[in-house]
C-alpha cells in the first residue's frame, strides 16, 4: 500500500465507529421496509425506499436524537 501511495480511509485502522451510522441506518432499511415487502422489481424496491427514507427521516422519531426527527434538528441548526 504504501509503495502506491494507498491510505487507509478510516481514522485509524481497524476503527470500528466510523461506520456505525450507515451501517445501523442500513439495518432499519432492510428490518423495516425491505423485509417485509416483496418488490417485484427495481421501480418498485426504489419507491419503496424514497418512501422509508422520507419516513426515516420526518415521523421516524430517533433515540439517540431525544425521540426528534432528523429533519427537524437540521432545520434548527441550518439557522444557526
Amino acid at each position: 500500500m504504501l509503495d502506491n501511495q494507498i491510505q487507509i480511509s478510516m481514522n485509524g485502522r481497524g476503527r470500528a465507529t466510523d461506520n456505525i451510522y450507515i451501517e445501523r441506518f442500513w439495518r432499519s432499511v432492510k428490518q423495516e421496509k425491505i423485509y417485509l415487502n416483496a418488490y417485484e422489481n427495481g421501480a418498485e424496491l426504489y419507491a419503496g425506499l424514497e418512501e422509508y427514507i422520507t419516513f426515516y427521516n420526518t415521523k421516524r422519531p430517533h433515540q439517540s436524537l431525544d425521540y426528534q426527527y432528523p429533519a427537524k434538528i437540521y432545520e434548527e441548526n441550518l439557522c444557526i
